[in-house]
This record gives structure tokens, C-alpha cells and sequence, in this order.
């Protein structure tokens, strides 16, 4: 079988080999084996349904988080030949949603959200199929989103039987041991699944975390090194007033950049991705909307202003910087008052005892809340979920997130090696590269000049010569 799946990777797909874990992945659902794969980000994850789907020669239905995401990958497979593609999901328009349930069978890539998969109409129609594969992409939103205001996740191992159990293959870059059992368990993969599981680690990522005393600093810093560092980049918030108001800073100091968030209307994230992709903007100042799928393999630095809640989040957001394999480099920012904000936004999305007791005994107000809390509780009464049901799962989740935010503040003030306390996390075993004063900034914060420094080798590529980043990091570390 070897040569034949080298064969089709070079005649299907243009490449010479396979990435880090994928042909184990692909060898694994050939096998008849449901399978999780946790591969690094930028190892191309969706070759792997892509190459399956070719090979049986059968339908593959993908369910997908982000509207953004799902057009991403259309786009890719239609620019590489395959017209047989399609993604259910609310931009299309009721003649065109009915013309393709109709005319499903005529579709070999399905893509569709999970809210979507909610639909009688959807389901009927996809139980016509004989489905190849069955993929769930980003497949730890299972256990992060679900819980948290997207509960039809949970439903999806209901989805799954009511599909007949098809082959299945669950895609995600990041998830501990636990994550991985609630895929598993909540897909009913955990019995017969197979797990392949490669470290998390980007060994070509620079790890660096700067503390300061209060807001004020912070930006002015920021401020400071953005003009310093060469190549695109992506500024992550956890607010979108303070994305807002920073993209307003850096437009008016006459910096390529833009917003995005959830707020803005979908053609406006839509133009922005694009311009982005397109290398028409410099830098992005986006919440955790932006930048999930995105295939752009020359962002050379990912600047976190607010802490992450964990340490998922976090890896998948660096995750995105320099996939071409290139150098890159991942600052995050902290001051004592991010830590509160991030318990804040733990509470505000989670209901609280006297507001699932009320709004259960009238769920005909929920309609006119629109805070996240009541929201979420909306959705999980429509989806069957009874009081006791829903003040056990809050009550863990909130448990959950506090924990996690916990690990994520003991990264960011850990003195020993930063990648080595991912790795730990993640339950993954890497070398010991510390020592290569190219891993992170544990020991000292990289002086400001050092960093833009680092940032422009980062992006040299005129031929002429340069100094290696590594070079600069040893006097990084070597200078006080």
C-alpha cells in the first residue's frame, strides 16, 4: 500500500511525502479504524479527509466551526480541481440550501456546521448517502465550545448514530488526555477508536512573555514593537472595544492593519481575511473570531495583548505563526489586571444558579436576553437538556475553566523553560532545547531592541546575508 498512497499524494495532490502524522492517519481509516489524530498545527490536517475521500471514492461529510473556516477550505479544493464541494451553512439562501439537498448525492465534500446537522431537513436529506467519512475538524471545541454556548457539539455522537456510524475521523492541533477522552466518548469512538497523537510543539516558535505594572505600559510597549518587527502578524484581545481602539492607534500611525471580531457584519471579516491572506494588510487586530483554518504560512509573529483563559487557546493562536517552517516568534503581554478579566469573562458566560432556576420557570423571556448567559441557556433547553442536567454541566464547566486559566497564569510566570511546561501540559515528550537559548524567554524578557531585531531576521529573505536568529538570541540571553 505504500507506494500506491505515495503515488496519489504526488498525482492528487502535487506533494513528494506526507507531514508529521498524516499518513499514519490516512493508513488508520483505510484500516476501517475511527480515529482521533492531534497533530501539530500547520501539518495540514485536512489532506487527510481530502486523500480518504478521494480514495473510496465516496462522500465526505466535515462538520466545521466558522463559517470562515468552511469557505476556506471550499475555496482551496476548488482552486485545486475538485468542483464537487459544498458548504451547508446560513449565507446560502433557501433556493440554493433547497437545490443542494436535493442534488447532495452530487457532492463528494460536504462541509457543515454542527447547528446545521440540528436540522431534520439536513438530516434526512444526508441519511441518503452512503458517507465515506464522517469528520469533526477542530475537534476540541467538543469539549471547550460545547459546554461553554455551542451545545450541539454535544449532540454529535447522537448525529453520528442517527448517520448510521460511519467512519470517523476527529481532527484537532491541541488536547490534553482529557479532551481526548470527551471526543472520544462523546463521538462513541472510545471503544474502537484509534488515537494518534504527535507533540504539540513548534520548535520554529520563540517563546516570549513580558509582565508589566500596569495597562499604560503594556501599550506603550506594544506600541513600540510593532514598528520594530518586519513581516505579517496577528495582535490577539480578549475585548473587541480594546481590538477596536489599538487597530484605530496603529491606522493612525500608518500601519496596514484592521479589526476583527464578531461584531463586525460577515462581509467585513470576509473582506479582511481576504486582505490579509492577499498580504494587503500588515497586522490584525482580532479576538479569538479570527485566524481558525487560516492557511497563511508567512505570519511571522503572534503578539497575545491579553491573556489567553488556557493553554489550548493559547497554543492554537501561536499555532499560526511561520508554518512554512521559518522562524517565528510568540510574545504574550501581562498585567495584573488581565488575570481578573479573564475570571470576569468565566463568570459572565456561564449561568449562574438563580438564572437557570428563573429562566427554566420562564423560558418564554430568554428570547429577549441577549447576554451570553441566557443564550447558552437557551440553547441547551432546546436541545433536550433538563435543570439538573444543566446545573451539573455549568457547575463543572465552571470548575473546568477556572483550572485551566490557573495552568495558563502558571505558564506565563513560570521561570523554567516555557516549551518544556506546554509540552508537560499537553502530556508530550520533547527534547530538552532550553539550553539552546533559542527555546523562550524564561530566563529574562527579551529586551525590546533584541526582539525587533529577531523579528527582522525572522523575515529576511533577499539572499542577502543576515544574522541568524539564533546568533541574536545568544546575546539576548548572554547580555543583561
Amino acid at each position: 500500500m505504500k507506494e500506491k498512497l505515495e503515488a496519489i499524494l504526488k498525482n492528487e495532490f502535487g506533494y513528494s511525502t506526507f507531514k508529521t502524522g498524516q499518513k499514519e492517519t490516512i493508513e488508520s481509516l483505510l484500516a476501517g479504524k475511527d480515529t482521533l489524530a492531534i497533530l501539530p498545527t500547520g501539518t495540514g490536517k485536512s489532506l487527510c479527509y481530502q486523500f480518504v475521500g478521494k480514495y473510496l471514492k465516496r462522500s465526505v461529510l466535515i462538520v466545521s466551526p466558522l463559517i470562515s473556516l468552511m469557505q476556506d477550505q471550499v475555496e482551496q479544493l476548488q482552486f485545486n480541481g475538485e468542483k464537487a464541494v459544498v458548504a451547508l451553512n446560513s449565507r446560502l439562501s433557501f433556493a440554493e440550501k433547497r437545490f443542494v439537498l436535493q442534488n447532495i448525492a452530487s457532492f463528494k465534500y460536504i462541509y457543515v456546521s454542527p447547528e446545521m446537522l440540528s436540522s431534520a431537513e439536513v438530516l434526512s436529506a444526508l441519511g441518503q448517502l452512503e458517507i465515506g467519512l464522517f469528520v469533526i475538524d477542530e475537534a476540541h471545541c467538543i469539549s471547550q465550545w460545547g459546554p461553554d454556548f455551542r451545545p450541539e457539539y454535544l449532540n454529535l455522537g447522537k448525529i453520528r448514530k442517527k448517520l448510521h456510524r460511519p467512519l470517523t475521523l476527529a481532527l484537532t492541533a491541541t488536547a490534553t488526555s482529557k479532551v481526548a477522552q470527551d471526543i472520544t466518548t462523546s463521538l462513541g469512538l472510545s471503544q474502537t477508536g484509534n488515537v494518534i497523537r504527535y507533540p504539540v510543539d513548534r520548535s520554529n516558535i520563540y517563546l516570549g512573555v513580558q509582565n508589566f505594572a500596569n495597562e499604560q505600559k503594556k501599550l506603550d510597549y506594544l506600541l513600540a514593537l510593532l514598528p520594530k518587527l518586519a513581516g505579517k502578524g496577528i495582535v490577539y484581545f480578549s475585548s473587541k472595544k480594546k481590538a477596536d481602539e489599538i487597530n484605530d492607534k496603529l491606522v493612525t500611525k500608518g500601519f496596514k492593519s484592521a479589526v476583527y471580531h464578531a461584531d463586525l457584519e460577515l462581509t467585513e471579516r470576509f473582506l479582511v481575511q481576504q486582505q490579509f491572506l492577499n498580504d494587503q494588510l500588515d497586522v490584525i487586530c482580532a479576538t479569538s473570531a479570527f485566524g481558525m483554518g487560516i492557511n497563511k504560512p508567512n505570519i511571522r509573529y503572534v503578539i497575545h495583548y491579553h491573556m489567553p483563559n488556557d493553554l489550548e487557546a493559547y497554543v492554537q493562536e501561536i499555532g499560526r505563526c511561520s508554518r512554512d517552517g521559518r522562524p517565528g516568534i510568540a510574545v504574550l503581554l501581562y498585567e495584573p489586571s488581565d488575570l481578573k478579566r479573564q475570571e470576569f469573562l468565566i463568570e459572565k458566560t456561564l449561568p449562574n444558579s438563580q438564572q437557570i432556576k428563573y429562566f427554566i420557570k420562564h423560558q418564554e423571556l430568554l428570547q429577549n436576553f441577549a447576554s451570553e448567559e441566557t443564550q447558552l441557556l437557551a440553547r441547551l433547553l432546546a436541545n433536550g437538556y433538563r435543570k439538573d442536567q444543566i446545573e451539573t454541566l455549568v457547575k463543572k464547566r465552571q470548575t473546568e475553566r477556572n483550572d485551566a486559566l490557573q495552568k495558563m497564569y502558571q505558564y506565563l510566570k513560570t521561570g523554567s523553560c516555557k516549551r518544556q511546561f506546554i509540552a508537560q501540559y499537553f502530556g508530550d515528550k520533547i527534547e530538552n532545547v532550553h539550553s539552546s537559548d533559542t527555546c523562550c524567554g524564561a530566563d529574562q524578557a527579551p529586551p525590546l531592541e533584541k526582539l525587533g531585531l529577531l523579528g527582522e531576521s525572522v523575515v529576511r529573505a533577499d539572499g542577502k546575508k543576515e544574522q541568524d536568529y539564533r546568533e541574536i538570541l545568544q546575546q539576548l540571553f548572554k547580555e543583561t
